[in-house]
């Protein structure tokens, strides 16, 4: 279980800075003790700086394809995939259980000044139950290292299949994992999702030259059709 701010000396988070191409920096806030969401994970950097990659920006022009979209985070912890995002001009909905609530608002209230274009809310989502009001269904959904319990994988897959419509597409990115129980969740995961869903794998050369990793895979995901 996540630990609440309250219940954290100063002492206990500590600041990782993730540089922009354009050379502004996202300060992401982390705790030292509690569950899986209270960190950021490499796919969320990986994920963060594909967002950002040539393909969709124009740092000269500062044009971007998620300009105005609307996107939702699912599994957010930090919140910095779906900030990133903001930051490139799209309205985001980060998600996460309730433990998670007061870390998202505080990472969210300290890059409020680098969402000038773009604007981000954090709710509370949990995977399986009513997901009724993030509907309409939105243009993307993002995912980073969400595939990780056993028993989350259902609800994962089954609210997927909710809120994703005929023109949403799915950014999920994972760290391929080889030890314990991981490769069955991670199989298991595919099995189901793979029924519903067509998969493309994102090649390392259309992912941020310097932020990838062979052990890291970045998917476009969208419903299958008839």
């Amino acid at each position: 279980m996540a630990v609440s701010p309250d219940q954290h000396s100063s002492a206990s988070h500590f600041v990782r800075e993730i540089e922009k191409t354009d050379g502004s920096v996202l300060k992401v806030y982390q705790y030292s003790t509690g569950d899986v969401g209270c960190v950021v994970w490499d796919a969320a950097i990986v994920l963060s700086k594909y967002l950002e990659t040539d393909q969709f920006c124009n740092s000269r022009s500062g044009a971007s394809t998620w300009s105005s979209k609307h996107m939702l985070e699912l599994g957010a912890g930090t919140g910095v995939v779906g900030i990133m995002a903001a930051s490139l001009g799209a309205n985001v909905t980060v998600t996460d259980l309730e433990d998670l609530q007061p870390l998202l608002k505080l990472n969210i209230r300290e890059n409020r000044e680098l969402l000038s274009t773009g604007s981000i809310t954090a709710k509370v989502l949990k995977w399986g139950e009513t997901v009724t009001d993030f509907l309409p269904h939105p243009d993307y959904i993002l995912m980073a290292d969400c595939i990780y319990y056993e028993q989350s994988v259902v609800p994962l897959v089954e609210t997927l299949k909710i809120l994703a419509g005929p023109n949403t597409c799915v950014i999920c990115c994972y760290e391929q994992r080889t030890m314990g129980v991981n490769p069955e969740v991670e199989k298991r995961f595919f099995e189901l999702l793979l029924q519903d869903f067509e998969a493309e794998e994102v090649p390392a050369e259309r992912q941020d030259p310097e932020f990838n990793s062979p052990d890291i895979h970045i998917l476009h995901l969208r419903r299958r059709q008839g």
